[in-house]
């Protein structure tokens, strides 16, 4: 590592400031304040306007003029809504809050996100391990010659997320070397999930996501596990999030990163 400790200390804090900026979005990941499930049947949900239903490759709803409105405009009398799989929701405005309109493995849902969520108001800071200069480690990236999709479960049973695998990272950590399959690509950039002996003790154990550095023309790149990050499920119960794969489980305690927000963490 060529920083100095004082431009590590003070990369860190940036970053830091960065993640509480990235929580405290008031209709962002702690907004959120319901995950509801449609089906074929027309419904009320609780709390929302319109009747809604999956059919098909669509959600269907049924509102009065004024109660909803998407890209802003006004939705009256019966709608169609198609989201894509897997991708960002439609947004569907009720006031202050948006209903996101979502397809996962072929099932449909809506998503609440409120700027009044008592997640986000009780928001402090995400816990995390001090930072140390000796969890950023070099490894070398290793592209395929064709990109591969690698399928993994989701923290709500039954869905499936597809993930587009472009390479793999060899590194050496606690003496021994390593291997992750990496998703992304070079011009948008690297990322790996992964899991190790801390998740589900200190740290989430669904996965923690680390971005990677822009390999240097023979592959080499940086892995700073103090930035491994949380993914949105451990802050709320209504997101969809992956597993890591299971090439991406360490058997070792990676003690860098974000912590379990709602774990208790000594001082």
């Amino acid at each position: 590592m060529t920083a100095t400790t004082t431009e590590f200390d003070q990369q860190w804090a940036t970053f830091r400031t960065e993640r509480a900026a990235w929580a405290r979005q008031p209709l962002g990941w702690l907004s959120l304040t319901a995950l509801h499930w449609l089906d074929a049947k027309d419904e009320i949900v609780e709390g929302l306007p319109g009747r809604w239903r999956a059919e098909g490759e669509n959600v269907h709803v049924t509102v009065e003029s004024g109660e909803l409105s998407l890209d802003g405009s006004a939705l009256a009398g019966s709608v169609v809504l198609t989201p894509g799989e897997g991708a960002p929701g439609l947004e569907v405005r009720t006031g202050d809050r948006v209903i996101e309109v979502i397809r996962r493995s072929g099932l449909f849902a809506l998503r609440v996100h409120d700027p009044a969520s008592p997640t986000l108001a009780a928001f402090t800071e995400i816990p995390s391990y001090r930072p140390d200069p000796a969890w950023v480690v070099t490894g070398t990236f290793q592209p395929f010659e064709v990109a591969q999709i690698v399928t993994t479960g989701a923290v709500v049973a039954g869905l499936e997320h597809h993930h587009n695998a472009t390479g793999t990272v060899t590194f050496e950590l606690g003496g021994e070397q390593h291997a992750f399959v990496v998703f992304g690509n070079q011009a948008l950039g690297l990322h790996v999930l992964f899991t190790d002996a801390t998740s589900g003790v200190t740290t989430y154990g669904g996965a923690r996501r680390l971005d990677l550095t822009k390999p240097d023309a023979d592959g080499t790149l940086t892995l700073d596990f103090n930035r491994a990050v949380n993914l949105p499920c451990a802050f709320t119960d209504y997101a969809t999030c992956p597993l890591a794969p299971a090439e991406n489980r360490l058997p070792l305690a990676v003690e860098a990163g974000e912590q379990d927000p709602r774990k208790e963490h000594a001082a």
